[in-house]
């Protein structure tokens, strides 16, 4: 925040976002806190820029929770990911795709954590899809490994039915073929193991 005392630069106002398909009101935004803790807004209202008087910027793909706790985040430094399960890695993947967009690192850090934090029965199939899209490979590489060593639980909760992605789906059935060879293989050395045992 001490970036904005003295700073002649930044634009002086307040802007409303328009949100979604809805086109709902995120109104009173300050335009100077913008820039300083996002690069792009930093740009968009750069001297220079026909954006930086602008009353209005519409946001035409995200949803109006997403985008206030992205707003709410630059305003406070808080992180708000919902109270439901469900919702809270849902919403961590929205918020790290904004995040990236209007370039903000930290937030985009925070909510890689909290995606990594949030893999569990029923959310690592979806998750792993996520990565997948994404290309987070660290995510996807987390995502592998709780599907292989939690396969009961992830079909218990219907993980397997969720899955959407081709590629995602093929991954999956070569790490259980890797497993099962794996298996074979140990089961194999334990008999050589003892039939070579002396009686």
């Amino acid at each position: 925040m001490k970036k904005m005392r003295g700073n002649a630069s930044l634009p002086t106002g307040l802007v409303t976002f328009i949100v979604g398909d809805d086109e709902e009101r995120i109104e009173h935004v300050s335009k100077n806190l913008l820039c300083v803790r996002s690069e792009y807004y930093g740009k968009m209202f750069g001297i220079g820029m026909k954006e930086r008087d602008a009353a209005e910027i519409t946001v035409p793909k995200t949803d109006l929770a997403s985008f206030t706790a992205f707003i709410d985040y630059l305003c406070t430094d808080q992180l708000d990911l919902g109270e439901l399960e469900g919702e809270q890695a849902r919403r961590a993947l929205v918020l790290r795709e904004l995040a990236q967009m209007y370039q903000v690192p930290r937030l985009e850090l925070l909510c890689a954590q909290a995606l990594q934090e949030s893999v569990g029965p029923a959310s690592a199939v979806p998750l792993l899809e996520a990565a997948h899209t994404t290309g987070d490979g660290r995510l996807l590489a987390q995502c592998r490994r709780y599907v292989a060593d939690h396969a009961a639980e992830v079909r218990a909760s219907g993980g397997v039915e969720q899955l959407r992605d081709l590629g995602v789906a093929k991954g999956l059935l070569g790490d259980a073929l890797d497993q099962v060879a794996e298996l074979k293989m140990g089961a194999a050395r334990t008999a050589a193991g003892q039939r070579a045992a002396p009686a």
